[in-house]
């Protein structure tokens, strides 16, 4: 595609616009010979804003469509696609003398430009075009019923793409936004990504001029160097694929530098700067077999250490557009190198996606109901509410391979879920309450549980309960980002009020004194809500009992100070003796999870705080005391972090580990990623469990570049 398009660019006749195409489509029939010829018969007398003959641009277009796809109907349809919107010839004339296959391509990229005048802000506007965008990709997508008509309308895009200098600026912003927002995602979800990568950066040139000259500015200086590392790792691979029995014309091995604005969204997704991208450069490995593919992947992970978090196999899970491929990050003697393996047909399917199938057999066997049996209604729910292009692209980028399924109401709503949801997904869809008081599910009118999977087409009713529970471990099991806020919602107010209900208790247990007095106290504290969380923190549990016995007149005067006591796994704070401590039968809580203890005669009995046993009890106002683990379970992580190569660095960056209440176990120095970008590798040792707080933090006080969880390497 590179090649195609640097020739075109230095194209300025017909003769050579046509020696190009020849050169893509080398078998041409009589059909298409006239098709070229009535094209330029009827754009013999316009030109582009360029001042370049206009038939240039549909023979362009037709040589793009060649490259990816050898489907002659479709090449045809490329170099008619503007005969009809811009010429006397209609498309009556059209099916006379092309047929009706190649007159319902040509009218249906004609539909095109119709719906993109009605629905698309002009360039003229100063209105967002974000929205109208929007709508117009829904609109495109509901309204194109063949989906070669999508593919020979990228290729349209691409061409336009690479001819935007001769517009004012204005213009070719706007165009820009349009097709990242528009037309490259449809490019992503079509897995076509010879035209996904080029529609992106060339709109990521227009649209931020000042990061893309940033990039290019780091990857033309440090050329030689990058091209350096990738001749040197495919080398070892090469060595390492002769050693493991391949022989030279079983398998295909090259690198590549990534595109830019991959580059560009990794930089805002993790703050950092081009020189800080772990892997700018990449190598593929192709082989003839998928087992062949986990005989290389056993290769690479012997010989280089992977960075197992980012390892990811869609052979064995394949992407809903077909891209199988197992990626897998290594660090090498010379930097980190992103190594995809695939083999030879899987190549054919991630470059050219739905085109594959009809690029490598003959096109003419193919007829339009196979290329017309890809699912268009994929973006057709989406709502986003942002003005920002990027966020928009990257929002709809998370949707680009999840099937979608739809599911209907006992009156026959229809809901779309993402592919694999749960029931309680379309509780949640209905309502945030409906999900809240959610106990079962009728499901084609079948009782289920909430959390069984949907299937296209399912009849669903939801069953309530106002004494429902909302269980905090289905947040792992639901799909949809409502469901997952709504758990989410309905368990920290859960907790706040088990929080309530505890420290109540605690304190009423603890000093003898009126319930009522106790609950005046905890009212006429400043910060009330931050008073409850005694029932986890002894440090607030200190303070708190400490303002209470300052402020409260009530307390006896033969009242005994609390202390700790060490009961084998568990920490109370007491003012009794502890004769025993047990687990009720209930629930079972797991060392670190948040815990409550009830006390009579001496008896200590431990539950999860989320207990449904233990809430009637807190309510019911049973005794309890304060309880904590004794030893938190440690989590375990390696981090790779930027480090500037200057006196003191390390000194600082202990202090600040240090700070943080991480134990460094050990740590690895001087990884480069390029002559100006250090790194260093540490293991750490933490008290934290929550590994998304615990990024939070570290990318406060450094320059985080991956952190990856020792516990489970499979679990980020």
């Amino acid at each position: 595609m590179e090649a195609l398009l640097k020739k075109a660019r230095n194209i300025t006749t017909v003769e050579e616009a046509e020696k190009l195409l020849y050169a893509y489509h080398e078998i041409s029939s009589s059909l298409f010979v006239k098709a070229l010829t009535l094209a330029k018969e009827a754009h013999v007398h316009q030109t582009r804003k360029s001042g370049e003959p206009y038939i240039i641009h549909p023979i362009l277009v037709a040589a793009i469509t060649a490259l990816i796809s050898n489907d002659e109907t479709m090449v045809i349809a490329a170099l008619l696609h503007d005969v009809v919107e811009d010429t006397d010839y209609l498309i009556s004339d059209i099916v006379e003398m092309f047929g009706e296959d190649v007159a319902f391509m040509v009218e249906g990229l004609t539909k095109i430009e119709v719906i993109r005048d009605v629905e698309l802000i002009p360039s003229t506007s100063n209105e967002k075009l974000i929205s109208s965008a929007m709508t117009f990709r829904k609109m495109l997508l509901s309204s194109i019923k063949d989906v070669r008509v999508l593919v020979v309308k990228l290729c349209d895009r691409l061409h336009n793409m690479t001819t935007l200098d001769a517009l004012p600026l204005e213009k070719q912003v706007r165009i820009s936004e349009e097709t990242m927002v528009v037309y490259a995602p449809i490019a992503h979800r079509l897995g076509i990504s010879q035209l996904k990568n080029r529609l992106e950066d060339l709109s990521f040139q227009y649209i931020y001029p000042d990061a893309y000259k940033s990039i290019d500015d780091y990857i033309v200086g440090n050329r030689q160097n990058l091209h350096l590392k990738l001749n040197i790792f495919v080398t070892k691979i090469n060595e390492l694929m002769k050693e493991n029995g391949f022989r030279e014309d079983q398998y295909e091995v090259f690198g590549r530098v990534k595109h830019y604005y991959s580059m560009y969204q990794k930089m805002q997704r993790k703050g950092i700067g081009i020189d800080e991208i772990l892997d700018l450069i990449a190598i593929r490995i192709l082989v003839k077999e998928d087992i062949d593919c986990y005989k290389v992947l056993g290769t690479l992970h012997l010989n280089f250490k992977p960075i197992i978090s980012r390892f990811k196999d869609y052979i064995t899970l394949p992407k809903e557009n077909g891209y199988s491929t197992i990626h897998t990050t290594l660090f090498n003697d010379d930097g980190i190198v992103e190594a995809q393996i695939r083999t030879f047909d899987m190549h054919k399917t991630a470059e050219f996606g739905i085109a594959a199938h009809w690029k490598y057999k003959d096109g003419r066997e193919n007829n339009k109901e196979s290329k017309n049996s890809v699912n268009l209604e994929w973006l057709e729910g989406l709502q986003y509410q942002s003005d920002s292009v990027e966020e928009n692209y990257a929002l709809a980028k998370g949707d680009l391979f999840v099937e979608d399924i739809i599911v209907y109401s006992p009156i026959g709503e229809s809901f779309t879920l993402p592919r694999d949801s749960v029931a309680l997904d379309f509780a949640y869809a209905i309502h945030s309450e409906v999900g809240n008081k959610a106990v079962s599910a009728l499901v084609n009118k079948r009782k289920v549980s909430l959390l069984t999977t949907l299937k296209n087409g399912d009849f669903v009713r939801i069953i309530t309960d106002k004494n429902a529970t909302v269980h905090c471990s289905w947040i792992d099991t639901v799909m949809t980002s409502k469901a997952k806020d709504g758990i989410k919602s309905a368990c920290n107010y859960k907790i706040k009020e088990c929080n309530h209900w505890a420290a109540l208790n605690i304190l009423t247990e603890l000093t003898s004194v009126n319930r009522e007095l106790i609950e005046e106290l905890f009212d006429s504290c400043e910060l009330k809500e931050n008073a409850y969380k005694l029932t986890s923190n002894r440090e607030i549990y200190k303070e708190v009992l400490d303002k209470f016995i300052e402020k409260s007149s009530f307390i006896p005067k033969d009242f005994v100070y609390p202390i700790e006591i060490t009961e084998e796994h568990f920490r109370f704070i007491t003012n009794q003796e502890i004769k025993n401590v047990e687990f009720d039968y209930c629930c079972h809580p797991k060392m670190g999870d948040e815990i409550v203890a009830f006390f009579e005669d001496g008896k200590a009995t431990i539950h999860h705080k989320l207990c449904q046993e233990a809430y009637r009890f807190m309510k019911a106002k049973k005794p309890m005391i304060y309880v904590s683990w004794v030893n938190e379970k440690s989590a375990r992580y390696q981090l790779i972090i930027s480090l500037q190569n200057r006196r003191g660095i390390l000194a600082e960056l202990l202090h600040k580990l240090a700070a943080l209440d991480l134990n460094v176990l050990s740590i690895e120095l001087g990884i480069k990623s390029s002559e100006s970008a250090e790194f260093c590798k540490l293991e750490v040792e933490t008290k934290e469990q929550n590994s998304k707080k615990l990024q939070e933090k570290l990318s406060k006080k450094l320059k985080l570049i991956e952190m990856i969880s020792l516990n489970d390497a499979y679990k980020k």
